[in-house]
């Protein structure tokens, strides 16, 4: 793992720990008149949580999205081309999955290269040309490379234990809960942390899924060296990210747990949730690559 990797995993981790101890203070002051006790519980949690995600993220993803590990003989296109791109990148052969359904998309999962999988959906080599298809495995190798499906499972597990100690914190609230005579802690503050708390850490996550989703479209045009491909595969899976087809037929339609793990979301919609949505906007990736396409001298119209 490379030392940017360290250090933004270290980073992370830092950040969303000290917003849980303070979460966890909040509630463990005014419930029990000591935080120590709730602190502690919420660092075990974490802990717990870290290492499930870190150890079988991939397994776990993998079920979620209703994947299937296929063989050569299954799909060869599918994995020529990821053997193809893994070779471009110099890592080993990921494992390759399949999801059924009608909505053309792909993700990568694993805390790396040496236990990574990329996985895509049925109908997306009826909708890419082989370039685009190339330069979509080429974005999920860049997540592979970047250990960001390991970042990812951190922010995740961090930001749900947060969310849960809020969770039951609010829950006790709205029902008279706390010692009040005991710990003296006003009902406000508390409301404010377990609310407050967790919404930072969600936009925290999500900043980082953001960010992860520039550098792998970034790594991905360089690496084949066909932004102007990736572009165009980018346009066709957004067009049919939210089709009356898929949400039409909610068996086949992807995991929500899985949403910011896909090259692009399949749920994203023209509301206000797109405030907090999992992936910058098309637009924006478009732009980006464009000017990755004139740093490499390719032209791009």
């Amino acid at each position: 793992m490379t030392a940017t990797a360290y250090l933004k995993i270290t980073l992370l981790f830092a950040v969303l720990t000290g917003l849980l101890l303070a979460v966890g203070y909040a509630v463990g002051w005014y419930f029990f008149g000591d935080p120590i006790p709730v602190m502690r519980l919420a660092l075990g949690l974490a802990a717990v949580l870290n290492f499930v995600s870190y150890y079988y993220s991939d397994s776990l993803v993998l079920k979620m999205s209703r994947a299937r590990i296929i063989q050569e003989s299954d799909n060869p296109t599918l994995f020529r081309v990821v053997r193809d791109v893994a070779q471009k990148a110099g890592i080993p052969m990921p494992r390759v999955g399949i999801v059924d359904s009608p909505q053309p998309n792909a993700f990568a999962t694993g805390r790396g290269p040496n236990k990574a999988a990329v996985v895509a959906t049925s109908s997306i080599l009826q909708t890419l040309t082989p370039d685009e298809l190339e330069a979509v495995i080429g974005h999920e190798i860049g997540h592979v490379i970047h250990r960001d499906v390991l970042v990812s499972s951190i922010a995740a597990t961090m930001v749900g234990a947060i969310s849960y100690i809020g969770n039951i914190a609010l829950f006790s609230i709205w029902f008279g809960g706390g010692n009040r005579n005991r710990s003296g802690g006003s009902p406000l503050l508390l409301l404010a942390a377990v609310i407050l708390v967790p919404l930072g850490a969600t936009f925290i996550q999500l900043g980082i899924s953001r960010n992860d989703e520039y550098n792998a479209d970034e790594y991905g045009a360089k690496l084949t060296r066909n932004p102007e491909g990736l572009i165009r595969a980018l346009e066709k899976i957004s067009e049919k990210a939210h089709t009356r087809t898929v949400s039409s037929n909610p068996a086949k339609a992807p995991s929500p747990a899985t949403a910011a793990l896909w090259i692009v979301n399949p749920f994203r919609g023209n509301s206000l949730t797109e405030l907090f949505s999992t992936h910058p906007s098309l637009f924006h990736r478009v732009g980006r690559l464009k000017r990755i396409a004139r740093e490499i001298g390719v032209y791009v119209p």
